[in-house]
């Protein structure tokens, strides 16, 4: 899988794939906007419709933030500092590196 891993940042971005020069998603396969959540609620991470992605841990917010772009199911990240990561979309489950994340459902 792409990208690299540390203690601290594992779950971070990827290549860029199709997308227009302004980060704007074009022609995105997957409906991947909107916050994504570990069971234990501990990490968030809002892909927003730009093609831009803003991750929550515990009580830090904007903890990880960078684009994304979107091939059928499959993700790519990469964060503003350049680290590169990937994620896949499964039976409505966000698998991204070792992290399992399950789309935030608003409340009626």
């Amino acid at each position: 899988m792409g990208g690299t891993t540390d203690g601290n940042r594992a779950g971070r971005a990827g290549q860029a794939g199709p997308g227009s020069s302004d980060g704007t998603l074009e022609n995105a396969n997957a409906d991947v906007v909107g916050m994504w959540v570990t069971a234990d609620g501990h990490i968030r991470q809002e892909l927003l419709p730009d093609g831009r992605y803003d991750e929550a841990r515990g009580n830090r917010k904007s903890a990880y933030t960078g684009r994304y772009t979107v091939t059928g199911n499959h993700l790519d990240y990469v964060d503003d500092t350049g680290f590169t990561a990937t994620g896949d979309i499964r039976d409505g489950v966000l698998y991204h590196e070792h992290l399992v994340l399950y789309r935030e459902q608003k409340a009626p």
